[in-house]
């Protein structure tokens, strides 16, 4: 029956599973995406907000995802908690696949792989507003992890904090590399 289940259906269950003692009524597809961009973006793509809704309607109709209307003035609002078929699936997933090596899209290096066709200003500019944008993540992140704190119930996604902010430590550390020797290679 979950077979057919694409990586973003396994990570929208997932975070119906965190912590629901802070939503036991469950989460409406706008909260739930809105923990996407909080969580995933710094180490998954973030879905789209038409694709989580989507998602969550094939995981309603698979009975992975238990649903609720409530009146919201004009309009219903429908809140979604994983069930108990769910985390039966999610714990399915979890144990029995191995995970997939990740997928590289890394736009800084393939504009590396043509930069000989460019002057090494461009390459400069492009490694320093890199290097920019990784400080910015890292105390957006810094930022989430703090939030995380030590409890042991957000054990797990602030071991993944941990792990992105030491990636984006490494990868500072390798454009910076980068810049320096191609600051070299002009002198």
């Amino acid at each position: 029956m979950t077979a057919d289940l694409s990586t973003t259906s396994y990570a929208l269950l997932g975070l119906l599973a965190l912590d629901p003692a802070d939503a036991p009524e469950g989460l409406t597809g706008y909260e739930l995406k809105q923990r996407c961009d909080l969580t995933m973006r710094y180490y998954w793509v973030s879905p789209a907000t038409s694709q989580v809704y989507t998602e969550l309607a094939r995981l309603a109709r698979l009975g992975l995802v238990d649903t609720t209307d409530a009146p919201n003035g004009r309009r219903n609002t429908r809140r979604y908690a994983l069930s108990d078929s769910g985390r039966t699936a999610l714990l399915a997933w979890l144990e029995t696949s191995e995970p997939a090596f990740p997928v590289l899209k890394h736009p800084v290096a393939l504009r590396l792989m043509f930069a000989h066709m460019v002057g090494p200003e461009h390459v400069q500019r492009w490694l320093d507003t890199y290097i920019a944008q990784l400080e910015q993540r890292t105390a957006d992140l810094r930022a989430v992890r703090e939030m995380l704190g030590d409890d042991p119930r957000l054990r797990s996604p602030a071991t993944v904090a941990d792990w992105g902010l030491a990636y984006f430590a490494n990868e500072s550390a390798v454009a910076a590399d980068v810049r320096e020797r191609g600051a070299a290679d002009e002198g």
